[in-house]
């Protein structure tokens, strides 16, 4: 098979039924998003996966393993190796349930509270500028476009 003859030269644009300019956007946005979070973790050693985990139990405190794991969609395995790190580190306390001894709820600690709004304040001012004092009919419509990208079951 010769590679060079099956060469593409000219820009993809999908016939007009793609909308190329909002996909590159979102991945711009995405990666500008993290990096100052992720800027933040890497001085701990720390990842996107510990991330999202610091995020949602600052979020749901006393949220289950079971929860977390069909939150962020993750195995249990990868969630286990996380999830040791946080709690070893200190961020993140889990406690037997209530009612279900094998239930494990997780809890930020004080330092782990500290963590999530270290990595989200840039990531909120990063929102705000870039709504610009929107008034609240514009923030609803940005919130609708962004819970629409989402699965139904994802949606806050």
């Amino acid at each position: 098979m010769d590679v060079a003859a099956d060469l593409v030269t000219d820009r993809m644009d999908g016939g007009g039924d793609i909308d190329f300019e909002m996909i590159e956007l979102l991945f711009f946005a995405y990666r500008d998003f993290i990096s100052d979070p992720d800027a933040i973790l890497e001085k701990s050693g720390f990842g996107r996966a510990h991330h999202r985990v610091v995020h949602f139990v600052n979020r749901r405190p006393g949220m289950t393993v079971a929860d977390l794991l069909d939150t962020l969609n993750i195995t249990k395995q990868s969630l286990a190796r996380v999830l040791k790190q946080l709690i070893d580190s200190g961020y993140i306390a889990q406690r037997e349930g209530p009612d279900d001894r094998r239930q494990r709820r997780l809890y930020p600690t004080q330092a782990g509270r500290s963590l999530a709004l270290a990595l989200a304040r840039p990531q909120s001012r990063r929102i705000a500028g870039a709504l610009g004092g929107a008034d609240d009919e514009t923030r609803g419509a940005v919130l609708a476009f962004l819970k629409g990208m989402c699965d139904k079951e994802d949606q806050p």
